[in-house]
């Protein structure tokens, strides 16, 4: 059976993999920077990065690789991770009361073979006032998200509603990636998961 490496630090997508079954997996985290060209469209931009990352880590035959790649767009334009409180503020002022779109890009590798693919999902959040922005940046929750929100936490309180695959906003969208490890020969809902 092949082992499952897991090329992310972030913590969702580590708790994503142990709830379809993926217990035993290794880590280890990329060192690429988030470069990307001109010109690609969001769906494309997630997946390049995914992509490299995944050429970045290194691995032996038996290995399959899963890396992710989530970006925040409004309007086209990609909201990172914010500098501070105050761009923070900024970010979710801009998002309150509209709809925005979470992408991932996910590349899964064994060897020389390489699958890549992106999930994009609809955000609607509601009008919410700059005081209550304020408290909820105040927590610290969103400093290290895309869009200064985590919808898996107290974000989910400005959300009204999500139009597509809710696991794609916490940042690993779990149906496509088992569709897409299905092609390697792992089927997560058969008696045997993967084992290291």
């Amino acid at each position: 059976m092949a082992k499952i490496v897991l090329a992310s630090a972030s913590p969702r997508r580590q708790e994503l993999l142990r709830r379809i079954g993926i217990a035993d997996f290794t880590l280890r985290i990329p060192q690429v920077e988030e470069f990307y060209p001109d010109g690609l469209s969001p769906e494309e931009t997630v997946v390049y990065i995914s992509r490299e990352k995944s050429l970045a880590v290194p691995s032996t035959p038996d290995e399959i690789v899963i890396t992710a790649d989530t970006m925040v767009f409004l309007d086209q334009a990609r909201l990172g991770k914010p500098r501070d409180e105050a761009h923070a503020l900024e970010m979710l002022t801009a998002l309150q009361g509209r709809r925005h779109t979470v992408c991932t890009g996910v590349t899964v590798r064994q060897g020389e073979r390489i699958l890549s693919r992106a999930q994009s999902t609809d955000v609607y959040f509601r009008p919410a006032g700059r005081t209550e922005l304020a408290d909820y940046i105040a927590g610290g929750e969103p400093m290290d998200k895309a869009g200064a929100y985590g919808v898996q936490g107290q974000g989910a309180l400005l959300v009204e509603r999500i139009d597509g695959d809710f696991f794609n906003v916490m940042g690993l969208p779990v149906v496509l990636l088992q569709r897409m490890l299905a092609e390697f020969g792992i089927h997560l809902l058969a008696p045997n998961p993967p084992e290291e």
